[in-house]
């Protein structure tokens, strides 16, 4: 029995750190595995749809035009950033801590269209692993590949930071790993522009 090359390319994209894994690892240290279920649900319809759009050419679209990728990858730096500053005052003030929450179904999925590691996994195997099929069936193809093995990644980051949370017994242990999961996810907005 062979794996098709696409899903274990699907898989190493998606399973190595990025803002969807250090997102979903905070979340569930955060809020537990069940409040972090939209969130969930959200980033795994998010890279479905965006996978199959760069299958219908959205990713030729943004290749074709620095300017327009250039705006995205801004947008997306800015949002990482945001999002990093959030999570390392979380911690630090309690007006911050009280209106804390997961990430909704809809904030996830829009999320994946400034997500730079989504896109580049995306465009990379839309043109390095095509089917050659014709092109709605190419994106469901993919859609399906990134959708079906991103839910496992999912369900394993959310777990893992479900499970963390029981090691984070104290308010400087959380402080620590607030601090490093902010740090990790500052630093992936620096990948946008790799």
């Amino acid at each position: 029995m062979t794996i098709e090359p696409l899903y274990l390319f699907v898989f190493a994209g998606l399973f190595s750190p990025g803002p969807n894994v250090i997102l979903l690892t905070a979340s569930g240290a955060r809020f537990g595995f069940r409040r972090t279920l939209p969130h969930l649900g959200g980033v795994v319809a998010g890279v479905g749809v965006t996978s199959a759009v760069t299958a219908l050419g959205i990713g030729a679209l943004l290749l074709a035009q620095p300017g327009l990728t250039l705006a995205l990858r801004v947008a997306a730096a800015g949002w990482i950033l945001w999002m990093a500053w959030t999570l390392f005052m979380s911690t630090r003030r309690p007006q911050v801590a009280a209106r804390a929450r997961p990430f909704r179904f809809h904030e996830a999925v829009l999320f994946q269209w400034v997500n730079p590691k989504v896109w580049a996994v995306a465009l990379a195997a839309a043109s390095g692993f095509s089917a050659g099929l014709p092109p709605w069936q190419e994106a469901a193809r993919l859609a399906a590949a990134f959708s079906g093995i991103n839910l496992f990644v999912c369900l394993f980051w959310t777990g893992a930071g479900t499970l963390l949370a029981l090691v984070l017994a104290t308010p400087a242990a959380w402080r620590a790993f607030t601090t490093v999961m902010a740090l990790l996810l500052a630093a992936s907005a620096a990948m946008v522009f790799l």
